[in-house]
């Protein structure tokens, strides 16, 4: 079955260069993030981000979307460390038409899903996107990258500044 990721990525592996690391890693598997209730987030990852969720633990349950990633999210209650918008995750959509369709949708479900911050929609750094800050001070990118996939992109390039190697 042909789908809109397949249409992008003829394949979704990125093989891991030859390194001499301490760590032989094969994939980079998944990431974590907190929530106050695995209800509500949940509810807000699933109606309103279109992610996949399920339950594995009492306090925790994995979310995912398109690719063989997941986000661990754990509930903490009130122990919830909030984070900035530098620290966000990427949807990625199909259309700058989506990326508005999601911004107005953001403004007007805020006190649905509860909502915080929501940036003006910009052209930055390659795409069309905005940013917004979710019920557990979480921060979201939603963004189309008209040229196709931007992950492909970031990597082909390779670098262009030189100060982060060592």
């Amino acid at each position: 079955m042909m789908t809109q990721l397949s249409d992008l990525l003829d394949d979704a592996i990125a093989d891991p260069p030859a390194r001499d690391s301490i760590v032989k890693p094969y994939v980079l598997s998944h990431g974590t993030l907190e929530c106050k209730s695995l209800r509500e987030s949940r509810r807000f990852y699933e109606e309103f981000l279109g992610l996949e969720c399920v339950q594995h633990g009492p306090r925790s349950m994995a979310v995912r979307c398109g690719m063989k990633f997941h986000i661990v999210c754990v509930e903490v209650g009130s122990a919830l460390h909030p984070v900035t918008y530098l620290s966000h995750w990427g949807v990625d959509v199909s259309s700058n038409a989506e990326v508005e369709a999601a911004h107005a949708a953001a403004l007007a479900n805020r006190e649905r899903y509860g909502i915080g911050k929501i940036t003006d929609i910009v052209e930055q750094h390659g795409v069309y996107s905005f940013y917004f800050e979710d019920l557990d001070h979480n921060w979201w990118e939603i963004q189309h990258y008209a040229a196709g996939f931007q992950h492909s992109d970031m990597f082909d390039f390779g670098d262009v500044f030189e100060s982060s190697k060592g």
